[in-house]
């Protein structure tokens, strides 16, 4: 009987996993710019995937499915599938949103006191401390299936389809990395926000190398991420300047060897 129902269960996993294809495609803006961290979903089958860095998905699906595309400030868009081979660009229309007031600093000249002016307030994460109100809640993720967890759930016959097929075909194990990368690239974006670029030009870090040189410094002063997320900008500033002289260093030692040969 056994034998039976696992040759049942098996037939049908077989369907399902043989029956879905790969719906792939490009999420982009109303100008044809790239559109990245679009949460993709497929509500036949609620698959969830994320857009890459070049606007790109690939979800599983078939046709006649509904697919979904979510993004914080954009409307929420919807697809059906017409034909599973062809790719499915999606354009995806900007809510429009109240610009703030510019404000304007005055300088004296001496760039190692205006650096500190430059330095960004955050004036709605101050409203909200003033207030009490909650932060935003973030931005919706789905949860990479564990193998403890699903073997577990197995054991007491609550056996997830999709978990399994998750950990067979890898797609967990990239969730995790997509979602490292992008945890990086957001505190990478907070601290931008809030140092002016001439911060770091100053010293001697390229414009364009500053992401590079904030990435390296997480690895020397993991610490840093810590106080971004408590929203401490005076100690993830006491952090850089100690590493900046490093990676100054680093990078003059790189282009003198490339001078060489």
């Amino acid at each position: 009987m056994m034998r039976k129902n696992f040759a049942v269960f098996f037939f049908f996993l077989t369907i399902y996993f043989f029956g879905q294809q790969k719906i792939t495609g490009k999420t982009l803006s109303e100008n044809d710019m790239i559109v990245t961290s679009v949460l993709v979903v497929n509500i036949s089958n609620d698959q969830k995937v994320y857009s890459n860095s070049l606007g790109e998905f690939s979800i599983e699906g078939s046709e006649k499915d509904e697919i979904r595309f979510i993004k914080k400030g954009y409307e929420r868009a919807s697809r059906k599938v017409a034909d599973a081979e062809s790719p499915m660009n999606v354009v995806l229309v900007r809510i429009p949103e109240e610009i703030e007031e510019v404000e304007i600093i005055s300088t004296t000249g001496d760039l190692s006191k205006d650096s500190k002016k430059l330095t960004k307030i955050d004036k709605k994460e101050q409203l909200q401390k003033a207030i009490g109100l909650p932060k935003s809640p973030e931005k919706p993720r789905e949860v990479p299936a564990e193998v403890k967890k699903v073997l577990l759930a197995a054991a007491f016959g609550n056996l997830n389809i999709q978990s399994i097929y998750d950990l067979v075909s890898g797609k967990s194990r990239r969730q995790k990395r997509w979602y490292k990368y992008e945890d990086v690239q957001l505190d990478i974006t907070w601290i931008r926000k809030r140092i002016d670029d001439e911060y770091f030009v100053k010293d001697g870090i390229p414009a364009e190398r500053i992401p590079e040189f904030l990435e390296f410094s997480f690895l020397i002063k993991p610490e840093i991420r810590s106080y971004v997320k408590a929203k401490n900008i005076n100690r993830v500033m006491f952090n850089l300047d100690s590493v900046l002289p490093i990676y100054v260093e680093r990078l003059k030692s790189n282009n003198n060897t490339v001078e060489q040969k």
